[in-house]
């Protein structure tokens, strides 16, 4: 049973690594991005999408973090 899970999860993996290069590989043209005025490098959109990606995995739980602390500290207060 240990076994199969072991294959399955390489399996698992094996198909995310396959998803994701090919995402890369057809996702090669060059864009810029425009924000607020500022105009960034011409990168991959692959690249683009996953610097979106890192951002969110680093901003998404800081921020739950900020807010259930701070959603602590009034309960606090109310008791």
């Amino acid at each position: 049973m240990r076994n199969l899970k072991r294959v399955l999860l390489g399996i698992f993996i094996l198909l995310l690594v396959l998803a994701i290069l090919a995402f890369v590989l057809e996702n090669q043209q060059s864009v810029s991005l425009l924000f607020l005025g500022w105009a960034g490098p011409e990168l991959p959109v692959s690249l683009m999408m996953v610097i979106a990606l890192l951002i969110g995995m680093v901003v998404g739980p800081l921020l739950s973090w900020f807010l259930g602390r701070s959603f602590r500290a009034s309960r606090k207060r109310l008791v």
